[in-house]
């Protein structure tokens, strides 16, 4: 392994990341993420394209009004047109107009692209390279980065055109030439033996690298590459980008600096990487994959009993680093898996008395018996939390349901509980008992389910105004049983955010609404007692 080193770090988020399907961001998204990038530390963020489309323009000129701390802004194109000089070439002329911090512009390296893509002469390809990078050199007296395109698969098919390409590009002056795989098949033995032969070859050189993830080696390979001797690596937050992306540089970061002991990032700022992947991701309104290494928000779950206990004793056990080391934290998950050491674990600052073995063995029984009957407690900390109250004797809603009525004005007729216009605007009543007295409210709402909430609201915000502040934020049903079709239970998973918490609460029946309903009931119980619990214990009330 190499000594630790600083490693250059080069986001092409906002420019290549923005290929990928799905992805479009707007130009405040990249001026957004071009300022979080600044905050992480990040040494170089490729903005975009100038030339190709009025959004990459609008973003270097807005570059230009935005003091950014860390980063440099860089502006990404390709070698000049055969048929003409770097001159005359169109989008060299957009680069230098963008006034970034330096350019970075991609040329062939494979023989195969020469002939078939450029369709030009190879000696013709090689005077491109170094006219153009010795051309923006000149023009803008800022740095020039080279991106050698396809070149390991170049490498594998003619080796000596392909090192013959980086040589002109360091003798245009490039300051970075960067290898790039990107159809991204090689493997990592692949990536090291083209890098030796490389540096054997040109010393001096100055390597990055910058591969895909078409062969899920996209980590593998960046790492290999560092190994070899490169000193600057480019890719995505969260790996987004075109096919199956670009190497995700939250991973490659985190085991660079925690693995190998190199230099990403300035000091302090790794344990910004797991907010900054949350960003991306809400950017793109995209829920990214839960087990993301380092910064997902599985990336440090636990659910079985035997690895919460082991954690409990010592976290190195089932963990290969620290969570807060990349801002991420532990979770203790709650399922049928699950044995009593997960559930003291999620619950030993709360309640205390679970260190008794009895109680928590009863708790983790219900637990057992309502999984196998289709409830999932993972994301449902609210409805969790009342099972435990109430095993501990310490459920005492501030309400008691009676019973609700759906009504559909398209007919003017009541229905029952099972006959449910499902969507559409919808009527609801709910009927509550609040000490010895008998509520009746009725609201109208967009689908039975908002119906039901908009009534049950009205009816207990005279007595418990602070359930103004439970807003509802996502609603999921899943089919359980699917082989009893229209008689199989669903599961109805709502989450809510109150007083800047975000909890969940899940109803399971064979009839949708009901199963709502019950997930709902328990939302303002968990809420009221939550609020209740913080009036009390709060020393200032």
């Amino acid at each position: 392994m190499s000594m630790p080193r600083k490693i250059e770090v080069y986001d092409t988020t906002l420019r290549d990341g923005n290929q990928g399907e799905g992805v479009n961001l707007s130009l405040a998204d990249k001026i957004t993420l071009a300022t979080m990038l600044d905050d992480v530390g990040i040494d170089f963020a490729e903005g975009g394209w100038p030339g190709s489309n009025p959004k990459d323009n609008d973003f270097f000129l807005a570059c230009r009004d935005t003091e950014f701390k860390h980063v440099k802004i860089s502006a990404f194109g390709s070698t000049h047109r055969a048929d003409c000089l770097p001159e005359d070439d169109h989008f060299l002329a957009m680069l230098i107009a963008a006034k970034a911090d330096l350019t970075c512009i991609f040329g062939k390296s494979w023989d195969l692209h020469v002939d078939q893509a450029l369709r030009v002469h190879p000696e013709r390809n090689l005077e491109m390279i170094e006219g153009s990078v010795a051309y923006l050199l000149e023009a803008t007296g800022r740095p020039v980065f080279y991106d050698a395109e396809h070149f390991f698969d170049g490498f594998k098919s003619d080796p000596g055109y392909a090192l013959a390409t980086l040589e002109m590009a360091l003798q245009g002056g490039a300051s970075r030439v960067i290898l790039c795989d990107t159809n991204g098949g090689a493997l990592p033995q692949e990536i090291g033996t083209a890098i030796d032969q490389v540096i054997a070859h040109l010393p001096t050189i100055e390597l990055g690298i910058h591969v895909h993830n078409d062969g899920g080696l996209a980590v593998a390979n960046t790492l290999r590459a560092v190994e070899a001797g490169v000193c600057q690596v480019q890719g995505t937050i969260n790996g987004i980008g075109e096919r199956c992306g670009n190497v995700d540089l939250t991973a490659v970061i985190a085991n660079l600096e925690l693995k190998y002991g190199h230099q990403c990032l300035p000091q302090g700022k790794l344990a910004g990487l797991t907010g900054a992947a949350k960003k991306v991701w809400e950017t793109l309104a995209i829920d990214g994959p839960s087990g993301q290494p380092y910064v997902g928000p599985s990336a440090f779950a636990h659910k079985g009993g035997v690895h919460v206990s082991a954690v409990q004793r010592n976290p190195e056990t089932y963990e290969h680093v620290a969570p807060e080391t990349t801002g991420n934290s532990r979770k203790i998950l709650i399922s049928e898996l699950s044995g009593g050491s997960n559930v003291r674990a999620k619950l030993a600052n709360r309640y205390p008395e679970l260190e008794g073995k009895a109680s928590s063995q009863s708790i983790l029984e219900e637990i057992q018996d309502k999984e196998h009957a289709g409830y999932s407690f993972e994301s449902a900390d609210g409805s969790f939390d009342l099972l435990v109250r109430r095993h501990l004797g310490h459920f005492k809603p501030c309400f008691e349901p009676i019973y609700y009525r759906i009504y559909s004005p398209a007919n003017e007729s009541a229905a029952d509980q099972n006959d449910v216009t499902i969507a559409g605007a919808i009527e609801a009543s709910v009927k509550v008992r609040i000490g010895d007295q008998d509520l009746l409210c009725a609201a109208e709402g967009n689908g039975p389910v908002d119906a039901l909430n908009q009534a049950l609201r009205q009816t207990l915000s005279d007595y418990f105004p602070e359930v103004c502040d439970l807003h509802l934020t996502d609603y999921t049903v899943r089919v359980i049983n699917s082989t009893q079709e229209t008689a199989a239970k669903v599961r109805v998973q709502l989450e809510h955010s109150f007083h800047g918490e975000s909890f969940g609460t899940i109803g399971v029946n064979v009839d949708v609404i009901k199963a709502s309903w019950n997930a709902l009931i328990e939302a303002y119980h968990y809420a009221l007692m939550q609020h209740r619990d913080f009036v009390r214990e709060s020393p200032s009330l």
